[in-house]
């Protein structure tokens, strides 16, 4: 994916991203997530066609480095290093499985 050519879109009030694949086609997604871990925040991203699908099979999650400057505008960096994929991973496991079970405690 290439960095830095992303976009933000409001649509319905939810904020959408536009990625800019490799082959320069374009997935539009929705935000999942934001969050931090250790000095660095990380986004997590899925195409809005099965974002909207509940009778998707199977969703595709995208997960970023986030950047925010000072006036708002952000930017995205792909993860290149081994060890922080594997705990950026870890930690959206550990908040996916928070959510589910805030889900249960709501029914």
């Amino acid at each position: 994916m290439n960095d830095n050519k992303n976009n933000n879109e409001v649509l319905d009030d939810d904020v959408c991203v536009t990625l800019t694949l490799d082959d320069g086609s374009e997935v539009e997604c929705e935000i999942l997530t934001i969050f931090d871990l250790g000095e660095q925040s990380y986004i997590v991203l899925e195409p809005s066609e099965t974002a909207n699908n509940p009778d998707a099979e199977e969703a595709e999650i995208f997960v970023y480095r986030y950047f925010e400057d000072e006036n708002g505008n952000y930017s995205l960096e792909n993860i290149v290093d081994d060890e922080e994929y594997e705990a950026v991973s870890d930690r959206l496991d550990e908040l996916m499985d928070e959510s589910y079970y805030d889900s249960l405690d709501e029914d």
